[in-house]
């Protein structure tokens, strides 16, 4: 049976936190419902049409010096106006790995999907690697077991929810 629903979850990640967190949301989503078409893409590749192809997102970023990375924000340059008003309505969660607080890269993404005028389905999600030496702010990361089932949480429950027409 084809899926009838579709959830996008859109990353940027240097270190591989994110990456990591996003894979987790993806395979919470894959797993709770298989009759919900997950689509993974990186930002640099995601476009208008991925997201007026979807019926609900997840946006993940890192937090870099307090805000979304550039190519998230690069993601919603690209594509905010060519959805505009076409999405109104449709559920997201957010995603953040940040080396001390996460809230104001939160906050940023929460703007946007207000200008999208989607409907935030959970609080957003940071995780924090307490990174603050340069050092530490480039080494990979290897998120926690406990926050990448946070992740899968989020992607179960968004998934389930698109199947059961909640949203």
């Amino acid at each position: 049976m084809p899926a009838s629903k579709t959830l996008l979850i859109v990353y940027h990640s240097m270190t591989g936190g994110t990456h990591q967190m996003a894979q987790a949301v993806c395979q919470g989503a894959a797993d709770a419902e298989p009759g919900v078409a997950v689509r993974l893409l990186h930002a640099p590749e995601a476009h208008a049409a991925d997201v007026l192809a979807a019926d609900g997102y997840v946006f993940a970023t890192p937090e870099n010096l307090a805000a979304i990375s550039g190519l998230m924000k690069d993601f919603f340059d690209r594509s905010y106006y060519g959805v505009l008003d076409q999405i109104n309505g449709r559920p997201y969660a957010s995603l953040v790995c940040a080396g001390s607080d996460g809230s104001n890269a939160a906050r940023q993404m929460d703007r946007i999907a207000t200008g999208w005028r989607l409907k935030a389905v959970a609080e957003p999600l940071i995780v924090c690697t307490h990174a603050q030496t340069p050092e530490a702010i480039l080494a990979p990361k290897r998120i926690g077991e406990a926050d990448l089932q946070r992740c899968r949480d989020v992607g179960a429950a968004l998934a389930a929810g698109l199947a059961m027409g909640v949203y």
